[in-house]
């Protein structure tokens, strides 16, 4: 399934973290955390400035990114969880 977002939503896939930490202790499904960082999947058209023009994202598809603990709203597309969320919801770009 094609999605597109609009304004200046974005979609994300989280990228899973580590199944083990550092000294190889494997973390058990109940204790892991979510990640906040994922990739983003696709990006709305901008959204509308205070002067009527649409003011394009920073962010492209393909970017890999950190984002907010609580930020968006998880969906699942093809049975796939992802999460929408604002522009202003990222952090950082990772470059």
């Amino acid at each position: 399934m094609k999605i597109r977002p609009c304004n200046d939503n974005v979609l994300i896939f989280r990228v899973e973290e580590e199944q083990k930490t550092a000294g190889g202790i494997i973390i058990p499904d109940t204790a892991k955390k979510k990640s906040q960082e994922g990739k983003v999947i696709a990006v709305g058209s901008g959204k509308i400035g205070a002067d009527g023009k649409r003011v394009p994202l920073d962010v492209k598809a393909g970017d890999r990114v950190l984002f907010s603990k609580y930020a968006g709203t998880e969906i699942k597309i093809d049975g796939v969880e992802h999460v929408f969320m604002k522009e202003s919801d990222i952090l950082a770009i990772f470059e």
